[in-house]
């Protein structure tokens, strides 16, 4: 995102903030922030002109507020209003930027009934999931495939088996990738909420299941190094033979007995 459009992104969130703060039902909000974006994503002359940089705010927000006053509630449409009043670099930073915010609306939800770490870790062990399955990750992202036949079947796998949250953004990764893989969706979807609530994310490889107190101790040790927060992700693969491997960030940690094996192999081999 280039610097205009960084600032643009600031410039707006208070609007979305200023929501949140009130009450709003967050649900709602996210759904409505969801359909805004696949209404612009597929409407090239409404979505320019909205993003147009050489209108004035007063405009935009005008044209917004009688093209989507009968569509949404009034959430959606003051964080609507705030976003399209700021002067963009590109017309796809502006529907970013609307779902960002609605990702976080989900987030926001689920941070109200303490179960935000629940929906990250659920939300990543589905992508690992899709990712290790060739026949379920095509019938996912088909897109030759409808939408509601591709959600008819993430329904089916997940309803009634991970947290409302996690269902809302898994469908939306499969609905509407907007061009993207699923697993960089997911991804981003993590990351937007990683920053939400302050905190980085680490992803830890091992060769078995890590208990809860394990993971624990693990968040706190990488939290008195890193500073902050931590969240854990955990993958299970044989193939490290024992010890872990931490991803967070740019930096990987690799104490497994696989590396230290390899590394005895090219010692012998020099």
């Amino acid at each position: 995102m280039q610097g205009s459009s960084r600032a643009a992104a600031a410039g707006s969130r208070e609007a979305f903030t200023g929501v949140l703060a009130a009450g709003a039902d967050r649900t709602r909000l996210a759904e409505e922030l969801f359909a805004v974006v696949a209404l612009l994503d597929g409407n090239v002359t409404l979505r320019r002109a909205v993003a147009d940089p050489s209108q004035d705010a007063a405009r935009k927000t005008d044209l917004a507020e009688r093209l989507f006053a009968s569509r949404v509630g009034a959430e959606a449409l003051v964080v609507l209003k705030g976003v399209v009043s700021q002067r963009w670099s590109s017309e796809r930073d502006l529907s970013d930027t609307l779902e960002r915010y609605a990702v976080e609306s989900v987030v926001a939800d689920a941070e109200t009934q303490d179960s935000a770490d629940q929906v990250e870790d659920e939300l990543f062990r589905f992508e690992r999931i899709v990712a290790a399955d060739t026949a379920l990750r095509t019938a996912l992202t088909d897109e030759s495939a409808s939408a509601e036949r591709r959600t008819a079947l993430l329904g089916s796998l997940l309803a009634g088996k991970v947290t409302p949250q996690t269902l809302v953004l898994a469908r939306q990764a499969v609905a509407a990738p907007r061009g993207r893989r699923f697993d960089a969706v997911v991804r981003e979807y993590l990351e937007i909420a990683a920053t939400r609530r302050e905190q980085q994310t680490a992803t830890v490889i091992s060769a078995v299941p890590l208990g809860a107190q394990e993971r624990s101790r693990l968040a706190a040790g990488l939290s008195a190094i890193y500073g902050g927060k931590v969240h854990v992700n955990t993958v299970v693969d044989p193939r490290v033979l024992g010890g872990i491997k931490v991803e967070i960030g740019d930096e990987v940690i690799d104490g497994t007995v696989i590396r230290k094996l390899d590394a005895a192999r090219r010692a012998m081999g020099a």
